[in-house]
């Protein structure tokens, strides 16, 4: 469990996270554990990057990060708290609050004290981080990063994650099937 108090849970479930660099496979096991019948909350970022695209930016996080960012944090709270709601015992996400404070130390920006206590206030469960993995690693239209690029990303997120307290538990590279199973498995 993090360090810091978890935001009240009335129906008791737990909330985990699948965290990683980009590539590395989260939304595919997202995805996966979806066909499963798990609950399961998607990445919001390439959704607003696609809405910045509509308003004629063609990449917010490289132009404008900070209100990227922010947007970022405003609809990770939003899956938090939706999520608490929940009927199912495990609800998983693609990616948690903690992440948006990753990529600013990623590219080294500064950030407002409430994405920090954002970070504290709305804890999660478990965290469960896919390392690099360059055989499955693609580049498209909204993952700009190289592997490269990647990797060090996967470095801030460990930090990031680590200093709010957080276990890590390390999916290993193996098909989905097994990764899947691997994170049941360690429930």
């Amino acid at each position: 469990m993090p360090k810091f108090a978890a935001h009240s849970n009335k129906m008791n479930n737990q909330l985990i996270v699948i965290i990683g660099g980009p590539g590395t496979g989260k939304t595919t096991i997202i995805e996966g554990l979806q066909l499963q019948g798990y609950c399961c909350y998607p990445e919001i970022s390439r959704q607003v990057t696609l809405e910045a695209r509509k308003q004629g930016i063609e990449q917010l996080f490289l132009e404008k990060p900070l209100l990227f960012s922010e947007l970022l944090l405003e609809g990770r709270i939003s899956q938090h708290k939706n999520a608490l709601q929940e009927s199912q015992k495990h609800v998983f996400l693609d990616r948690g609050i903690p992440d948006v404070l990753a990529y600013m130390h990623y590219i080294g920006d500064s950030y407002p004290v409430h994405f920090d206590a954002a970070c504290k206030t709305y804890t999660y469960s478990k965290i469960f981080i896919l390392p690099p993995w360059e055989a499955i690693y693609e580049s498209d239209e909204a993952r700009y990063e190289n592997f490269e690029q990647a990797t060090l990303i996967h470095d801030h997120l460990v930090e990031t994650y680590q200093n709010y307290g957080y276990e890590l538990i390390e999916v290993p590279k193996a098909s989905l099937a097994d990764r899947i199973k691997f994170i049941l498995g360690s429930l």
